[in-house]
């Protein structure tokens, strides 16, 4: 972390909101500007797809640029576009989801904070599984919500135990994160675990926000179990997406959220007063990736599962560390034995061998003894990795 990293967050100037202060310095960062200053650094590290958009995206935006269309749009989205995710949404999930249901919003990340930060106050609860994407208990903790973690372990390949979160569930709860397929773990939740706590969630008048961002990239013919197929209504639901991991947008920043039309009417007001609308030419190119040929999906997916597969092996001959096979995502998230600091070998295995992972300490307060691995990347770069990572380890002694 460099100096200015430090002055911003860890700063007592009373300047600052003291909120700010629940906003950790990413471990992700942290890795990534270290490994910046290096030469021969392979990332292993890093979450977003390494494929180009497809070619009738890119030219969706390129045409949207040329045809002017450059100011606003509709405070809710492009209207071609609510119109384009309420008919791909039904088809997906034989739901009568209309576009009022619908607020498109700057990236998934703007659709997360939005939920997060409206629903949280001071006195209530969230319920939210361990080890998580890290955005969502600093944004609960910012407006003063309380979060109850739910651990998970890698021999239970990450799954989240759909009886120990109703279990969880008090007086104080008021909302359940869910994150399915998973960062950082790669695990995705069967149909019977959301149904179990989307329905218990709605009788006890808890919220459940779900983060589907990698919705398509499952595995192993795998059914994916969205909270759209497994609630009743969408009164208590509030489920959110991009196309930023499906089809290589990830720079576009468009996202959306489908909640009831009483909740979007809400959250369209205080999104004027975030970002006010997504980026306008980019949209279109989400009408053209919903509306075009699809097979850039399918080609995507076997990509993945072919280095997931390879890294799943290498990791099995990695002394220390414990993996499993992740069902989704591009995430695999093995553990280290117990009591050993996954920061402290995160920031050795980079300064040492020159490959860059992310410390499990990064995503939850359970998981410090372990690591995220991105396969993100080529085949090519996973085994040149752990050409290096496995003599490394073997030459450690972690007792």
């Amino acid at each position: 972390m460099n100096s200015l990293d430090f002055d911003f967050y860890e700063s007592e100037d009373p300047l600052w909101n003291p909120a700010l202060l629940t906003i950790p310095v990413p471990g992700i960062r942290k890795m990534v500007n270290l490994a910046a200053t290096m030469d021969d650094v392979i990332h292993l590290s890093i979450g977003q797809p390494d494929a180009p958009a497809p070619p009738h995206v890119i030219q969706a935006a390129v045409d949207a640029l040329e045809a002017g269309q450059t100011g606003y749009t509709m405070d809710a989205g492009l209207p071609e576009l609510l119109e384009a995710l309420a008919v791909y949404n039904n088809a997906r999930y034989g739901r009568g989801i209309s576009p009022e249901n619908i607020l498109v919003t700057t990236g998934a990340t703007e659709a997360i904070y939005l939920a997060l930060t409206a629903v949280s106050a001071p006195g209530r609860e969230f319920i939210v599984p361990d080890p998580s994407f890290m955005l969502y208990a600093p944004l609960i903790r910012m407006n003063g919500g309380e979060v109850k973690y739910i651990p998970t372990r890698a021999e239970n390949n990450h799954q989240l135990d759909p009886v120990e979160v109703i279990d969880a569930i008090g007086n104080k709860t008021h909302a359940i994160v869910l994150n399915s397929p998973s960062n950082p773990t790669g695990t995705v939740y069967p149909r019977e675990t959301i149904e179990m706590i989307v329905q218990e969630a709605a009788y006890r008048g808890v919220y459940v926000i779900s983060d589907e961002v990698y919705d398509h990239l499952v595995y192993d013919n795998r059914e994916y179990a969205s909270v759209l197929s497994c609630c009743s209504d969408l009164d208590h639901v509030m489920v959110i997406s991009s196309f930023s991991k499906t089809f290589s947008m990830a720079g576009m920043r468009i996202g959306w959220m489908i909640a009831s039309q009483g909740a979007i009417r809400k959250l369209r007001r205080y999104h004027m007063f975030t970002t006010t609308v997504a980026n306008t030419p980019c949209q279109w190119a989400g009408v053209a990736a919903l509306q075009g040929e699809r097979g850039f999906i399918d080609r995507i997916v076997e990509t993945y599962k072919q280095r997931r597969d390879r890294l799943v092996q290498l990791v099995e001959k990695t002394p220390y560390l414990e993996g499993y096979i992740p069902e989704g995502a591009f995430y695999l998230f093995p553990s280290l034995p117990d009591g050993v600091n996954g920061s402290n070998v995160a920031l050795r295995l980079l300064r040492e061998t020159g490959v860059c992972t992310i410390a499990g300490d990064t995503f939850g307060e359970s998981c410090r003894s372990a690591l995220r691995i991105s396969y993100a990347t080529s085949i090519d770069n996973i085994e040149k990795a752990f050409e290096r990572i496995i003599p490394w380890m073997a030459r450690q002694d972690f007792g």
